[in-house]
C-alpha cells in the first residue's frame, strides 16, 4: 500500500505538470517522468503495480473528458510495459481495451491509439516481443526473422554550441554504449522472454549463470531459438499465449540442463535492463555531412567495396553509383567505344557446341557483354521509389513494367526498408536552417539517382539548447525574447504537444547546465546518464510527425554578371537596408532620406487567398526599413502552410513644425510573395536567423513554398507529352506537391 501510495503521488504530479503546475523546484522540471521510471528500474517487481495505477487514470481521464493526459499518459504505461519483467494477460487485455476506445476519438488520439493496439495484440500473444523488437533493431543484431536495424545521429553545430557542451554530449553517449556487447543483449533478449513467458516458473539467477558460463556460439544459437520462438507466435493468426509458453519452456529447460540442479529457490522477478541504443554523436561541419552519414549505415565500409574506394566516392559525391554497380571490385571502369549493335545475331560466330542441360554456363558466358555502362532504372520505376520515399498518404504502388517482347523475367522482389535512421538535431532554429537545406539536397540527389528512398526510413528529431541563463534579472526580458526568437519551433511543438514540452523543451537550459557542472564520480555510470536516457525515450515513443513547410527563395543581385541564386529557409526571412559603400551613394541616400526619409522604395507582389478560394494577386508599393517572413505560426491552430509578412512601412507626415515620419507596421498573409528595390538600391536577406546566410547586394527576391522535387521531375516529364495541360495528370496526382520537414514528437498536433 505504501509503494502503491508513492506512485500514485508522482503520477498525478506529473499531471499536475501537465496543467502548467510547475514543481516548487524548477530543478524538478522535466524530470519528474525520469524519475519516475528510474523508481521502477530500482525495483522491477513494481511495474505490474505502475501499470495499474495508469490504467485507472487512463480511464478516469476518458471520463473526465481530460484529454490531453491521454497521450503522456499512454507513452508512459507503454514504456513501463515494455521494459517490464512480466505483466499478467489481464492487465494488458485492459490495456488494450482502452486502446480500441481511442479509435472512435480524432487525430492524433486514434492514430496512436491503433498502432498501440496493434502491438498489444502481439504482446499478449507472444509475451516480451516488444522488448526483443526493440533490442534487436536498436543494436543491429543478426536475426533473419527481425532483420531491422536502427541507429541515432545525434548531430550538432559546432559555432552554435559551446565546447563544453559537445564534450559532454559525446562523453554521455560514449559511457551510454559501455557493456554493451552483442552477447550480452543477446543474453537480455533471452532472460526477458523467459521471464515474460513464465513469470515466476523462470529461475533468472540459474538461467543467468548458465548463459554467463556458455560460449558465445551457444548463446547466438538459443539467442536465435527464442527469436524464432517469439516471432512465430507473434505473427501467427491463430497462436494462443499457452502454446507460446510451452514452446519457451522447452527451450529454458534445455538451456538450463548444462547447469548442474541446485536447490537454489527461485529469486522472484528482476529486471532485464533495457540497454541504451546505438547512438553516434557528430559536429555537423560539412554540408552534405548527413548524406554521407546515412550512406554509411545503409552500406558500412566493411560491407561496401575497397574504403579507398569508398573514400574517394564519397567526396565525389558518387557513392550510389558506386554502390549499386559495385564494378570497382572486379575491374577497373573505362569509357570504351562499343561497336556492339545490341542485337544477338550480330554477336561474332563461335564454334557451336551440343546443348546439354548442364551447359547453361558457356550459354551465358558467350551471351555476356563486359565493360558496358549498366543501364539506368526507366523513369516509373525510379518514380515508384520516390513516391514510395514522400510519405503520401494518396501514394499507390505502381507495378514493375515488363518487356514487351520475349519472355518476361522475374519480378525482382521490392527493396524493403530494414534501415531505420532517427537524426537528433541539437541547437536552435538555425541548425533546423541547415536541415531544411541538407533535406531538400538529399530529395533532389534521391530524384537523379534513387539510393536511400526504398532502403532507409528516415525520421527528424529536434532538441532544442539554447547557451544562456534564463530570464535572470541582470540580462532582463530582451534577452529572454531572443531566446524565445531563437527557439519558435521548439516553442510551437511545445504549445501543439504538451509531453513534448513537458520532456523535451525542458533541456533547453538544462543541457548547458549539466555541461558546465564538475565531474561526479558517479559520472561513468550507465544508469545516471539523464540526457542520455532522455534522447532514448524520445526516439522511442516519439512517432507522431509535424510536418514545416520549407520555402525557396529566389534572390536577385544588383549586379547583372552575379547569376540569382536560389536557397530554402524554415523558419524566417528578414531583409534589412544595406548601408551605401561609395561617397556618392552614400551622398544621394542622405539627401533622398530627407526628402523621404529612411529606408527604400519597395514593390511587393503577392497572393491574397479570398474567401471563395479564388487567388488574387495584388500590388503594392511603399517605402520600407526592412520586413520579416514568419513561417512558424505564434498559434498552434494557425496554418502551417502560410507566410507572415511584417513589412516597417515609413509613413511621411507633413505639419506646421514641418515634414516628419513614422513607422507603421503593416501585415499580410500569404505563401507566394515577391519584393523589388524600385531605385535599383540594394538590401540585405538573412535566412534562417543564421548570419552565416546573409547575402548582400540584392535588388529581388520571390518566395514560394518549396515543390518536392519528385513532383517537379515528373511534373516536367508530363508536360513533354501534354503541352497544353495545365493540371495534374497521371501519376502526379498521387504526389506530394510540397516540400515538407517532419519532426517527431509524442503526440503531433493536439488540436
Amino acid at each position: 500500500a505504501e509503494v502503491e501510495s508513492d506512485i500514485l503521488r508522482r503520477v498525478r504530479t506529473l499531471l499536475r505538470e501537465l496543467d502548467g503546475h510547475h514543481p516548487a523546484c524548477q530543478c524538478d522540471r522535466g524530470m519528474l517522468r525520469w524519475t519516475l521510471h528510474k523508481k521502477i528500474d530500482q525495483n522491477p517487481s513494481n511495474s505490474s503495480v505502475l501499470v495499474k495505477i495508469l490504467v485507472k487514470e487512463l480511464e478516469r481521464a476518458e471520463r473526465g473528458d481530460f484529454r490531453h493526459y491521454i497521450i503522456p499518459l499512454l507513452h508512459t504505461l507503454m514504456y513501463t510495459l515494455i521494459k517490464a519483467p512480466c505483466i499478467s494477460d489481464e492487465l494488458c487485455g485492459r490495456v488494450y481495451d482502452f486502446c480500441k476506445k481511442l479509435l472512435t476519438l480524432p487525430k492524433p488520439f486514434c492514430t496512436i491509439g491503433l498502432d498501440y493496439a496493434t502491438r498489444l495484440k502481439m504482446e499478449r500473444t507472444a509475451p516480451g516481443m516488444l522488448y526483443q523488437r526493440m533490442v534487436i533493431s536498436e543494436q543491429s543484431l543478426k536475426s533473419d526473422p527481425y532483420p531491422y536495424q536502427e541507429k541515432i545521429f545525434i548531430f550538432a553545430d559546432p559555432e552554435l554550441l559551446s565546447e563544453a557542451i559537445c564534450n559532454a554530449l559525446v562523453t554521455d553517449t560514449e559511457a551510454a554504449q559501455v557493456s554493451q556487447s552483442p552477447r550480452a543483449c543477446m543474453c537480455y533478449v533471452i532472460i526477458h522472454a523467459m521471464q515474460a513467458a513464465l513469470g515466476e516458473g523462470c529461475d533468472i539467477s540459474s538461467l543467468k549463470a548458465s548463459l554467463q558460463d556458455m560460449p558465445t556460439s551457444d548463446v547466438e544459437h538459443w539467442f536465435r531459438q527464442v527469436v524464432a520462438a517469439v516471432e512465430c507466435a507473434g505473427n501467427e493468426a491463430s497462436a494462443d499465449r499457452g502454446q507460446h509458453a510451452m514452446r519457451l519452456e522447452k527451450i529454458y529447460c534445455a538451456i538450463l540442463s548444462s547447469l548442474q540442479a541446485g536447490d537454489s529457490p527461485l529469486g522472484g522477478q528482476q529486471g532485464t535492463p533495457l540497454p541504451n541504443p546505438s547512438i553516434s554523436f557528430h559536429l555537423w561541419t560539412e554540408d552534405d555531412q548527413l548524406w554521407k552519414e546515412l550512406v554509411l549505415f545503409i552500406r558500412p565500409l566493411s560491407e561496401s567495396c575497397e574504403p579507398e574506394c569508398l573514400s574517394q566516392d564519397l567526396d565525389n559525391f558518387e557513392i550510389p553509383d558506386m554502390i549499386l554497380d559495385c564494378e570497382c571490385c572486379e575491374q577497373t571502369r573505362f569509357s570504351v567505344l562499343s561497336t556492339d549493335s545490341g542485337i544477338e545475331r550480330d554477336l561474332p560466330t563461335v564454334a557451336e557446341e551440343p546443348f546439354a542441360p548442364g551447359s547453361t554456363e558457356t550459354e551465358q558466358s558467350r551471351l555476356q557483354r563486359k565493360g558496358g555502362i549498366k543501364k539506368k532504372p526507366s523513369p516509373l520505376e525510379s518514380m515508384a521509389f520516390l513516391q514510395a520515399g514522400c510519405n503520401s498518404p494518396g501514394a499507390k504502388p505502381l507495378a514493375k513494367p515488363q518487356r514487351k517482347a520475349g519472355i518476361p523475367p522475374e519480378p525482382a522482389a521490392p527493396l524493403q526498408r530494414l534501415h531505420t535512421a532517427r537524426v537528433v538535431l541539437l541547437g536552435d532554429d538555425r541548425i533546423l536552417g541547415r536541415l531544411a537545406q541538407a533535406y531538400h539536397s538529399l530529395r533532389k540527389r534521391e530524384t537523379r539517382r534513387v539510393f536511400l528512398t526504398p532502403r532507409l526510413n528516415l525520421q527528424f528529431y529536434y532538441i532544442p539548447v539554447v547557451t544562456g541563463q534564463p530570464n535572470t534579472l541582470a540580462v532582463g526580458d530582451h534577452a529572454a525574447t531572443g531566446q524565445e526568437e531563437l527557439c519558435e519551433v521548439a516553442g510551437y511543438l511545445g504549445r501543439a504537444d504538451p509531453w513534448y514540452e513537458s520532456n523535451i523543451n525542458t533541456l533547453c537550459h538544462m543541457i548547458p547546465k549539466l555541461a558546465t557542472m564538475p565531474p561526479s564520480p558517479s559520472k561513468h555510470l550507465v544508469t545516471d546518464l539523464f540526457i542520455t536516457d532522455v534522447i532514448a525515450y524520445y526516439v522511442r515513443m516519439g512517432i507522431q510527425p509535424v510536418c514545416f513547410q520549407v520555402y525557396t527563395v529566389k534572390i536577385f543581385f544588383n549586379d547583372p554578371a552575379q547569376e540569382p541564386v536560389e536557397d530554402v529557409f524554415l523558419t524566417e526571412l528578414r531583409t534589412q537596408v544595406q548601408d551605401s559603400v561609395s561617397h556618392k551613394e552614400l551622398s544621394m541616400t542622405k539627401k533622398k532620406m530627407t526628402l523621404d526619409g529612411p529606408g527604400i522604395d519597395l514593390t511587393v507582389t503577392y497572393r491574397k487567398v479570398v474567401v471563395s478560394d479564388r487567388v488574387k494577386e495584388l500590388t503594392t508599393s511603399l517605402r520600407s526599413t526592412g520586413l520579416v517572413m514568419k513561417a512558424i505560426p505564434a498559434d498552434e491552430a494557425e496554418d502551417l502552410v502560410c507566410l507572415n509578412v511584417n513589412i516597417t512601412e515609413i509613413i511621411k507626415i507633413n505639419n506646421l513644425s514641418g515634414r516628419s515620419f513614422s513607422a507603421v507596421a503593416n501585415r499580410l498573409k500569404t505563401c507566394n510573395i515577391k519584393i523589388r528595390s524600385r531605385e535599383q538600391r540594394p538590401f540585405m536577406v538573412c535566412l534562417d536567423k543564421d548570419s552565416r546566410r546573409t547575402y548582400r547586394n540584392v535588388i529581388s527576391v520571390e518566395v514560394s513554398p518549396c515543390l518536392e522535387p519528385s513532383y517537379c521531375l515528373q511534373k516536367t516529364r508530363t508536360m513533354k507529352f501534354s503541352l497544353h495541360e495545365t493540371e495534374d495528370v497521371g501519376l502526379v496526382k498521387y504526389m506530394p506537391k510540397s516540400l515538407l520537414l517532419p519532426i517527431n514528437t509524442f503526440a503531433g498536433i493536439i488540436q
